[in-house]
């Protein structure tokens, strides 16, 4: 998926949702911006939804229409919406692979999972958006466990800390989705409140 000027999406939409923009320059510069447009007539609710909508899709790397059909499905459960969103997006292959560590950021991840580096109760699997479930057991796949890519995966995942919703078998280099994620807003880049405004509006 084309994303366009990481740097500049990350300041319109005053997040840092890339790792290019994980930087003091960054942070930095997104204060002055934010100083800027406060001294500005402030926006409207829907530029406010439209921008947490972003935020939200950008952070896992969906096209709107793959975004949309998340929140579709989320509001077509019955349930809490938000919630429901919440565990769809992150029982995705690509966002489990990074919630156990074995990628940098969720753009790897997606690129890991691409490449078919990952397995899924043994088989491999090269679909982001495949659907890990309660029990399922996400290790790398034999052939890639000596590539540059994982060379120095131990050291690093000793320093790593994974969600509740994820057990992480060091000596084995295996995750396994333990339960459904808990939603909390502050494993989330935007209001997802935000979010549902915009598409029920």
């Amino acid at each position: 998926m084309k994303i366009g000027p990481q740097y500049k999406i990350c300041k319109r939409l005053g997040s840092s949702i890339f790792e290019k923009c994980q930087t003091r320059r960054f942070t930095v510069s997104a204060q002055r911006s934010e100083q800027s447009k406060k001294k500005k007539r402030g926006g409207s609710d829907y530029s406010r939804q439209l921008i947490e909508k972003q935020k939200l899709r950008l952070t896992y790397g969906l096209t709107e229409k793959q975004f949309a059909s998340y929140v579709e499905k989320a509001l077509e459960s019955h349930e809490n919406p938000q919630a429901i969103l919440f565990e769809l997006l992150e029982t995705r292959l690509d966002a489990v692979a990074y919630r156990m560590g074995l990628a940098g950021t969720r753009r790897m991840a997606r690129q890991m999972v691409s490449h078919g580096h990952l397995l899924v109760n043994g088989v491999r699997t090269t679909v982001p958006s495949y659907h890990v479930r309660v029990g399922d057991v996400v290790s790398i796949r034999g052939g890639s466990k000596e590539s540059g890519l994982f060379g120095s995966i131990s050291e690093k995942l000793k320093e790593f800390n994974s969600p509740s919703w994820i057990q992480f078998n060091l000596g084995s280099l295996e995750g396994t989705l333990d339960t459904l994620p808990v939603f909390s807003q502050q494993d989330t880049p935007a209001d997802i409140g935000a979010v549902f405004e915009y598409y029920t509006r």
